[in-house]
């Protein structure tokens, strides 16, 4: 049997269309799951045109998850596409903001939340129903190194990460016994569009690079494996756990 086998499967990842979020979605079309991305731009159609092209089953879904009364109807549009279920949720959907804590502003702050905590808890809810009622599910949210560190000119960022781990426990909690399997990777610095700041930044980049055991930046192949091991049946003992991907940063 391969434990990795995700053939029949279906499943929603949010922020699909680039970056981190499109690693890992590639990643479970790979090992056979029928999969929707979701983006707020046109740019995830782009995607799922290219991945369909290699003969993967991905489905492009525009959407906005900023505003909390269109999110029930984005996630039973994708629900809809899936042809009636979901196996598996990964909420990779996020935004940023940088400014100085004293000058950040409540509107970036309210930006934020929405996305990258309010919207995720509203997924996870209307997710966990389903596969409440399916027997069973896996959901990966997508914690950050700011999960445990503060970070700078980041406060609502570092905020939402941090609410994103103990939300992420506090479900495993209550669906670990309904066979729901709730866990979140924390991405260390990956070299995507939301770290550009960072990367032209000389001196922050060398120091982020001197701190990284393996050397480097992250990139989107990182996370695919780790993805398709929590998405799958070689994961249903683990729960309530956040797996950092970050090249060895937190241990040094």
């Amino acid at each position: 049997m391969n434990l990795f086998d995700l053939t029949g499967k279906c499943a929603l990842v949010t922020g699909g269309g680039r970056g981190l979020g499109r690693g890992m979605a590639e990643g479970l079309a790979e090992a056979g799951a029928k999969v929707v991305i979701l983006g707020a731009s046109a740019v995830v159609m782009e995607t799922a045109l290219n991945m369909r092209a290699k003969g993967l089953d991905v489905t492009g879904l525009q959407g906005d998850l900023s505003a909390r009364e269109g999110v029930q109807g984005i996630f039973e549009q994708a629900v809809e596409i899936l042809g009636g279920r979901i196996d598996i949720l990964i909420n990779n959907a996020g935004v940023q903001r940088r400014n100085r804590c004293e000058e950040f502003t409540i509107e970036d702050w309210d930006a934020v939340l929405n996305v990258n905590l309010n919207a995720v808890f509203v997924l996870c809810q209307l997710a966990g129903r389903k596969m409440i009622s399916q027997g069973g599910g896996k959901i990966i949210n997508m914690a950050s190194m700011l999960s445990f560190f503060g970070g700078f000119t980041v406060p609502a960022y570092a905020a939402s990460k941090g609410a994103v781990c103990q939300l992420t426990k506090a479900l495993s909690n209550e669906w670990a016994c309904r066979n729901i399997q709730v866990n979140a990777i924390a991405p260390g610095y990956m070299n995507t569009e939301m770290n550009t700041a960072l990367m032209n930044d000389e001196r922050r980049n060398t120091e982020i690079l001197t701190r990284i055991p393996a050397g480097r930046w992250g990139t989107p192949d990182d996370v695919k494996g780790l993805a398709v091991f929590l998405a799958s049946a070689a994961s249903d003992y683990i729960s309530g756990a956040v797996f950092p991907v970050d090249g060895g940063y937190l241990a040094r």
